[in-house]
């Protein structure tokens, strides 16, 4: 369910249009999209958008009640995971409710990224800078 205004209408209409627990992904410029899967291609050149511009700018408008990471992305880019889990905490205290995070081997994200309504790909070039959100209600 949407929040606020959002300037790109593909991503714009995709979060008007999700249901309780549909979900997206938001995901770095290398990370393979399937082919039925519905591609909002933001990349412009290496590193615009960043992957957390992307997501600033997604949960301005998405109502958020999970999200799945991959185990890999902990270790591997510490810096922009941290950076994503304060954004999600920042999430937890505007809507007062708990976010559920769980993390997946990179290999079985991948895989959970074929049930996402859409699939946002960004110019981010920071390894397994990746996510998949949980749509939640605003009620």
């Amino acid at each position: 369910m949407k929040k606020n205004t959002l300037l790109n209408a593909d991503l714009s209409h995709c979060i008007a249009t999700l249901g309780h627990t549909d979900e997206i992904t938001i995901c770095d410029a290398g990370l393979p999209i399937p082919t039925p899967s519905k591609r909002i291609d933001l990349a412009l050149i290496k590193g615009i958008p960043t992957f957390i511009d992307t997501v600033k700018a997604t949960l301005s408008e998405m109502q958020i009640e999970g999200v799945i990471l991959a185990e890999e992305f902990k270790t591997i880019s510490p810096e922009c995971h941290a950076e994503l889990l304060r954004l999600i905490e920042i999430e937890e205290a505007l809507r007062e409710k708990p976010i559920a995070i769980s993390y997946l081997p990179h290999e079985a994200f991948k895989t959970r990224t074929h049930q996402s309504k859409a699939i946002v790909r960004t110019g981010e070039c920071t390894p397994y800078a990746n996510v998949i959100f949980q749509s939640g209600v605003v009620f």
